[in-house]
């Protein structure tokens, strides 16, 4: 018998059977659907993370007085109390802010052939006002120097940008992100340089507008004010602010070295001894990226295994059904011998049966998984995903599943006597 006839044989018992096959269909499904679904979901999320932080520049890093920490579970703390050889840190010292004139001193001894600039986050909560209209309680408001922009890969698209006085004097002038400038003056954004916004109580004077950086759901670049540092300083002080330092190297192929030049320009400044560990962090855009990744990451082995418990008992479920099957069908195999089949045959239709039973539930799996990932790549505004590996994962998951799960049945099939199954009722 031709291996295309038993698998018509096969196709027409598994479509006999619509009940039992759907609900084996459904629970193969409802796996490679949660695997493929969040992995999809997840290489979405990357995306939008790549996007958000490759408009912060490459050749750029940050001084900061901690650490970003993005992560679940508790391995950094189990990592930091396993390594007995970490210098410690006077209490004292630990997450020490960052002083505008430890700063400012950096600024001016730092020789390495670099843009530095002095940055403060004021707010991440303001309202912005122009008369009647206002934005939504979420405006980032940032305090810089001339060199902000540069550092943060910002451009003009009207008006200029902070010059020495402005910096100097802390008057309150500022630069206002594409998203709010458009909220509070419309898309046209028609006579926004030299006109006045209310940042809370405080009246500033619009001196550019900042050119589109790409938001993101997960990070809006455009959602900000910018006024100069020194009137942050000013206007928005509080106990403890701690101020960022950014560089920015000439070449990329000097990172390094501007790296290990800051540190030892800002360990003396902060008065560490040798035996101290350092109590500031310097960070990259793609640290922080990398840190989202690896929280991420974890997410995945999460999904990876909801998907083969979910095949697990999915192959459980497909083996009892194929056996039930071949005991219902006793007669069909005995007459089926009787007419010439031999138990090469009988065993190659019901592993086909179960493969194909499989198949189509990963099929079906891949499809609703992919569209509920992209569902999310849609919310992130982030491209349509195709998870050709995933999906390639998933189809041959379920193609193995339905071989493992039918050699039994197929092999108990094969060696039934005909003489006894054309007896069996």
């Amino acid at each position: 018998m031709q291996s295309l006839d038993i698998f018509s044989l096969a196709y027409r018992s598994v479509s006999g059977n619509r009940l039992r096959t759907g609900l084996t269909v459904a629970i193969i499904a409802v796996g490679i659907t949660v695997l493929v679904g969040i992995l999809t979901a997840i290489d979405s999320m990357k995306n939008s993370i790549y996007t958000s932080f490759a408009s912060m520049g490459a050749n750029s890093f940050s001084l900061r007085n901690r650490d970003m920490q993005v992560h679940i579970g508790d391995d950094n703390e189990k990592a930091s109390k396993g390594n007995k050889n970490v210098k410690k840190v006077k209490k004292s010292n630990s997450y020490k802010p960052i002083r505008y004139q430890e700063a400012l001193l950096f600024k001016q001894r730092y020789k390495f052939p670099a843009t530095v600039s002095i940055s403060f986050r004021a707010s991440g909560i303001a309202t912005v006002y122009k008369d009647d209209k206002k934005t939504n309680p979420n405006v980032q408001v940032i305090g810089g120097d001339e060199s902000y922009l540069d550092i943060s890969n910002y451009e003009i698209s009207a008006g200029r940008n902070f010059n020495s006085l402005d910096v100097e004097s802390g008057r309150n002038v500022a630069i206002l992100g594409k998203d709010v400038a458009e909220k509070l003056f419309g898309k046209k954004l028609k006579d926004v340089v030299n006109n006045t916004i209310r940042v809370g109580d405080i009246r500033y004077r619009v001196v550019g507008v900042l050119a589109t950086k790409g938001s993101s759901n997960i990070m809006s670049a455009d959602n900000v004010v910018i006024t100069t540092v020194n009137n942050t300083r000013r206007v928005f002080d509080r106990p403890n602010a701690s101020y960022q330092i950014g560089v920015a190297v000439k070449d990329i192929k000097q990172m390094d070295a501007a790296q290990g030049e800051a540190t030892g320009a800002f360990r003396i400044i902060r008065g560490l001894a040798i035996n101290e560990e350092d109590n500031f962090v310097i960070s990259k855009s793609d640290s922080i990226a990398e840190m989202l990744f690896a929280s991420l990451s974890k997410v995945n082995l999460f999904a990876i295994a909801i998907a083969f418990i979910t095949l697990f008992g999915s192959a459980i479920g497909l083996m009892n059904i194929m056996l039930v099957s071949v005991a219902e069908r006793t007669r069909e195999i005995g007459v089926t011998k009787a007419l010439g089949a031999t138990s090469h045959t009988i065993r190659t239709q019901f592993l086909y049966e179960a493969i194909i039973i499989s198949v189509m539930g990963g099929l079906i799996g891949v499809f609703m998984g992919m569209l509920l990932g992209n569902i999310v790549s849609a919310l992130l505004k982030s491209s349509f995903i195709i998870p050709w590996l995933w999906i390639l994962i998933g189809v041959s998951l379920c193609a193995a599943v339905g071989l493992v799960s039918g050699i039994y049945p197929a092999y108990k099939a094969s060696k039934l006597d005909p003489i006894i199954a054309l007896r069996y009722e």
